[in-house]
């Protein structure tokens, strides 16, 4: 029994990954990279692993989705058509949704990419991570690895796109019934146009992918924080940034601004639709608004959450520790200072008990005021305006570009 668990021992001596293999994991780490589509566009030569090429890949996706939608709206007939009610080249929707929309999409890999990628690497060098859970953290980043290159989770996504983001989402919920360029309505359902076939298989399931793949790169994200909260974290409560060391996770969220600013320029796109063919007022879109802005937060700061128990527990044993600390001190100082115990030969001024008695009140205050989620108030309302500005034009159907700016300047000045 002995040798065998001799044995054991030294196969899990052997199976622990080195500090290299660590170091190299957690510089290799990116929830961006790889994956069957990422794979296709490398050997199309769209795509590298430091994802550059992003205008051969937005003109690329442009010529596939946009530009046959054009020629074939125009050889039905359909670009200016007054007899319908929504001409192609009136259709702010589908302009918004695949020139700037999906623009901003592709380009959020690369931000995300660069913003995100030194955060496991940080973890390590700024030893948040114990040395004997160094093996636990890195099979959290190879397990975030392999979720990301799933081929199952594209196909799943794919079959999702089309049996249920165009066959029922779009054709039965946001598809205009009326009679548009992509399709004619009718009592049951929608006809759709050479234009709309091209339209509702190719170009809109493009894009429903990309939006679709960024959510599953959300969850592999929300994934691995969840997998590093897991482990018992080396924390210290009177770290300056209130966070107990966790603050450089604080700015991962402005990561996501551009795909947050991406989201905001599909809710326009489908306001300004509603409001210049159907009648609607921008007024009566603020649920539709404000549900999409607490979406969208959720998502973005939810994973920061995990570390929410580690930290509020890092919180109550500093206040326990720094003020049993604190008590010791203060009696001390009390009767030194205060009840002549020894200091009548002792100068006063310039006293270095004074400072320490001044630092140790900083301390104290650290832990006190210390933040149970590296969340701040500043990053919230920079990433809601990010979702709000593409909404902010649509202010013009309601007044003039001059009443609308004398309302902005009266707010910021």
């Amino acid at each position: 029994m002995s040798r065998n668990l001799d044995i054991h021992q030294r196969a899990t001596v052997t199976a622990a990954p080195s500090a290299e293999e660590i170091l190299k994991d957690s510089d290799d780490f990116s929830v961006v990279l790889g994956g069957p589509f990422f794979q296709l566009l490398c050997r199309a030569h769209m795509a590298n692993d430091t994802l550059a090429l992003i205008r051969q890949r937005i003109a690329v996706i442009a010529l596939l989705t946009w530009v046959p939608l054009a020629a074939l709206a125009a050889l039905e007939g359909h670009l200016l058509d007054r007899t319908i009610a929504v001409p192609f080249l009136y259709d702010f929707e589908v302009h918004i949704r695949l020139l700037v929309a999906v623009p901003l999409l592709i380009l959020a890999e690369l931000v995300v990419h660069r913003r995100l990628r030194p955060i496991a690497r940080a973890f390590i060098d700024r030893k948040t991570i114990p040395e004997a859970s160094s093996a636990r953290f890195d099979e959290a980043i190879r397990s975030a690895s392999r979720l990301r290159n799933s081929v199952l989770a594209e196909v799943l996504m794919l079959a999702f796109v089309y049996g249920v983001g165009v066959l029922v989402i779009w054709r039965h919920y946001t598809a205009l019934h009326a009679s548009t360029w992509y399709a004619t309505a009718s009592q049951d359902d929608l006809k759709l146009s050479l234009a709309g076939m091209w339209y509702g298989y190719v170009s809109l399931p493009i894009f429903q992918f990309l939006l679709l793949r960024w959510y599953f790169r959300l969850f592999v994200w929300t994934r691995f924080l969840w997998q590093v909260s897991r482990i018992k974290l080396s924390l210290v409560p009177t770290h300056p940034d209130r966070v107990g060391g966790l603050g450089f996770l604080a700015n991962t969220v402005y990561a996501f601004t551009v795909l947050l600013v991406a989201h905001g320029a599909m809710l326009a796109a489908q306001f300004a639709n509603r409001i210049l063919f159907m009648g609607a007022a921008l007024t009566e879109f603020k649920v539709e608004t404000g549900a999409m802005v607490l979406f969208l937060l959720c998502i973005v700061f939810g994973p920061l959450l995990v570390f929410a128990p580690q930290l509020a527990s890092a919180k109550r044993t500093g206040l326990g520790e720094y003020g049993s600390l604190a008590q010791r001190y203060v009696r001390e100082f009390d009767e030194k200072w205060l009840r002549n115990g020894g200091s009548q030969n002792e100068p006063l001024v310039g006293s270095a008990d004074i400072q320490s008695l001044a630092d140790l009140a900083n301390s104290f205050e650290v832990v006190k005021t210390m933040r149970i989620a590296p969340i701040t108030k500043d990053a919230i309302l920079r990433l809601a305006a990010a979702v709000l500005v593409p909404i902010v034009p649509l202010a013009l159907t309601m007044m003039s570009l001059e009443e609308l700016l004398k309302r902005l300047f009266g707010l910021v000045f």
